[in-house]
């Protein structure tokens, strides 16, 4: 991009958000909401990176505690769902009561009997805070059949459609959340600290340079890119991908972990709908981290025998299947395992930050703003008169495009 500051107007913020997935959503609302004079910038469309590949599963951190453990992964994720289920009741610190709730808790089953280890944890002052055990007569419909043997668990874990999840964050701040042509259109340059940060702006012959007193980058997967735009190499990156499975037909409606041998739930289902309204199990857990190696075919193949071993009462051969190939973008990590919490740093005016997980964007939001407060970023006391940018548009769920089936 050419810079084109002598001719475009000047706009002067408190800070700019690069990414427009749940975490920079729930964190502009959080900003705009304390007075800060806030925009949002977004390449693509709104929930079009790792947003729309989530379950959306509010998770609670019981699925981090199959090991018999307390992690610092199950501390850091154990008031999510409670503070969640605040704000889809209206009372919480972002109202969410347009989110479309799937369902009101997420099972976790095993396919026989628990061992006596498993089953002392599962007794353990710890679960039983957390889950239910779940009687015959109250269990999901598919685990009504005289084949299952297994134990069924209620977690407190919300599951929520994210289409309408990132609707609801950002159509209060449509305002305030800007298309960018990425990145011909965009030219960035951050100062120190004390220092306003540059970013110029050119959209459909439209142009517009931005002062900010904070940058912050949660583009997810694009946080590379924008660090490089800035010149720098830190914090680094790391990408853990996946090979999630998508399966439509004559399905029952089901949100459930299944306990499995390792840390990681066995396989995790979802149930959402194609853009007909026709039932789709989205397949994610220790099935989507072991795919990643397989080619597609291979992967579907796979899901299929899991199905027909956990289910073995179900028909599933009418199905279609697809798969989704996903890339988690996350702090680095020594061993390049799971962060156990959220990242958000500060370097030289910019903060970067990565959630982890969905559920977490408002704990992420948290720390960001903890960040403004240690550097005494405080909300401007004039508002800005915000002038008309053109809006992104929203990302559809992957399974409600037709061309992923055919």
């Amino acid at each position: 991009m050419t810079s084109s500051t002598d001719q475009a107007p000047t706009l002067s913020l408190d800070v700019v958000i690069f990414g427009g997935g749940v975490a920079g959503l729930w964190l502009l609302s959080r900003l705009r909401r304390e007075g800060y004079q806030a925009v949002l910038l977004e390449a693509d469309k709104l929930g079009s990176g790792q947003t729309r590949y989530a379950q959306g599963i509010v998770h609670g951190g019981i699925k981090y505690a199959l090991t018999g453990t307390l992690t610092p992964a199950t501390r850091a994720v154990a008031a999510m769902p409670g503070r969640w289920r605040d704000c889809l009741c209206g009372t919480g610190e972002i109202n969410l009561r347009q989110v479309r709730l799937l369902a009101e808790h997420q099972y976790l089953w095993s396919t026989s009997r628990l061992s006596s280890r498993m089953a002392g944890f599962f007794a353990s002052k710890l679960m039983r805070s957390r889950t239910r055990t779940v009687g015959e007569a109250d269990r999901p419909e598919v685990f009504h059949h005289p084949q299952f043997t297994g134990q069924v668990y209620r977690l407190d874990e919300p599951i929520l459609d994210t289409a309408t999840l990132v609707r609801t964050l950002a159509e209060p701040h449509r305002d305030a959340i800007w298309a960018i042509d990425w990145p011909e259109g965009v030219r960035c340059e951050a100062a120190d600290p004390d220092q306003m940060a540059v970013i110029e702006l050119s959209l459909g012959g439209q142009q517009l340079r931005l002062e900010a007193k904070r940058l912050v980058l949660a583009a997810g997967k694009g946080n590379a890119a924008l660090l490089a735009a800035l010149g720098r190499s830190a914090p680094p990156m790391q990408l853990r991908p996946l090979q999630m499975v998508m399966a439509r037909g004559a399905l029952p409606v089901l949100y459930a972990h299944c306990l499995g041998a390792s840390a990681n739930p066995r396989i995790t289902i979802t149930t959402h709908g194609d853009q007909n309204g026709q039932p789709v199990w989205y397949l994610g857990g220790q099935l989507a981290e072991e795919g990643v190696g397989r080619s597609a075919p291979g992967q579907i193949k796979v899901a299929q025998q899991e199905l027909a071993d956990l289910f073995p009462w179900l028909d599933f051969s009418d199905l279609q299947w697809a798969t989704l190939a996903i890339d988690r973008a996350e702090a680095r990590q020594p061993d390049g395992q799971r962060p156990e919490s959220v990242f958000a740093a500060e370097d030289g005016g910019v903060i970067t930050a990565w959630p982890t997980k969905l559920a977490l964007s408002p704990l992420l939001s948290d720390e960001v703003m903890a960040l403004l407060t240690q550097g005494a970023v405080d909300p401007s006391p004039v508002p800005v008169k915000l002038p008309h940018w053109p809006h992104p548009g929203y990302a559809p769920l992957p399974w409600q495009e037709e061309e992923r089936w055919t």
